[in-house]
């Protein structure tokens, strides 16, 4: 995928969040020239989509893409508070379980 085409694509994506994480993650995933979650890691062991985590706060919670010791990734929809997207990561941060 190219810059352009991906702009093209994603510009007006009117979708929610649920249904579209997946594919725009994987359109990046294919922009950057990297391996999407399911080709690189087909077992989810160390990358994968809803990774279970326990908060530090209580209760327990799913990042919406996570790679063993690189990064966690939390998708909000649009116009969404990202400072409580990124807080609710660090809950994570220490915490995975699953």
């Amino acid at each position: 995928m190219i810059p352009h085409g991906f702009l093209t694509k994603w510009r007006h994506v009117e979708l929610k969040e649920r249904s579209a994480s997946q594919s725009h993650f994987n359109d990046l995933c294919a922009l950057l020239g990297v391996l999407d979650p399911v080709s690189a890691d087909p077992t989810g062991e160390w990358f994968t989509f809803e990774k279970g985590a326990s908060k530090t706060s209580g209760g327990e919670g799913w990042a919406d893409v996570w790679r063993r010791e690189c990064f966690a990734w939390e998708y909000k929809g649009r116009h969404a508070n990202l400072d409580r997207a990124y807080n609710q990561l660090l809950q994570y941060a220490t915490r995975w379980t699953r």
